[in-house]
């Protein structure tokens, strides 16, 4: 536990990254350069404007410049990764095997993100974290079964798309690999509970919108991502009892 607690300033920093990943990345921008600014005004942050979760708590969420609002996702992203990467730290010790978790969860984050405010899962963050996991799973439990999961999380989500091809894009498709990659066996725990997860806001928007919530997408990447999570921590158990039940 000491440890886990003690990986929350990591997972703090990270987060703070990957909200520059989040925000330039589906831009086509640099993460590198330039230094972070205001995306409304340009103005570049000090230091102490950049600190996860204090500066924006203290800057009361809105630009010290312009006073345009901060959207609520930096702080969102910057808590959800380092409570992540401490449950990582907490569930697998300090192994290998959670190094590979919490960069697993570190890309559910940044691609949650950007299929949030984008709509897009990109393939300069999904193919890349894909084949990372991939290799990292196969050395640190050498397993044809990262493999084979990838694969056919990667089929399993193409015939949806085909079968449902306004309700997911291939984007998601593309995001199978990574959790298939990751999961394994359990890879279908993840894709049951964020399809379903899923539909609950799909059915207040028909509730609420009659035939007209059809044309309004919801991304199903942050779902898909709310699963993984949970895969990741009792996909063993959970798939357990559903065999065995």
């Amino acid at each position: 536990m000491d440890f886990a607690l003690l990986a929350l300033a990591p997972g703090l920093a990270l987060g703070s990254f990957l909200n520059v990943v989040a925000a330039r990345v589906p831009l086509r921008r640099s993460i590198v350069s330039p230094p972070s600014a205001c995306m409304t005004c340009g103005h570049t942050l000090s230091w102490y404007e950049n600190v996860p979760l204090l500066s924006y708590a203290v800057l009361h969420g809105r630009c010290r410049s312009c006073g345009e609002r901060i959207p609520i996702r930096y702080p969102a992203v910057e808590a959800s990764a380092a409570l992540l990467v401490a449950g990582c730290v907490w569930k697998f010790g300090l192994h290998a095997e959670a190094l590979v978790a919490s960069f697993f969860c570190l890309a559910l984050v940044a691609i949650s993100a950007t299929d949030l405010e984008h709509r897009i899962i990109p393939n300069r963050i999904v193919i890349p974290a894909a084949v990372v996991v991939l290799a990292a799973q196969t050395a640190v439990k050498p397993s044809p079964e990262w493999a084979i999961a990838s694969a056919g999380a990667f089929v399993f989500m193409f015939l949806l798309a085909l079968a449902y091809p306004a309700g997911m894009g291939m984007g998601d498709v593309k995001f199978a690999l990574l959790l298939g990659a990751m999961l394994g066996r359990t890879v279908p725990v993840a894709i049951l509970l964020g399809v379903v997860t899923a539909m609950i806001p799909a059915v207040v928007l028909l509730i609420r919108h009659g035939s007209a919530a059809r044309k309004m997408g919801i991304p199903l990447g942050p779902f898909l991502a709310i699963g993984s999570v949970v895969a990741l921590f009792a996909g063993h158990p959970l798939l357990h009892q559903y065999l065995h039940h």
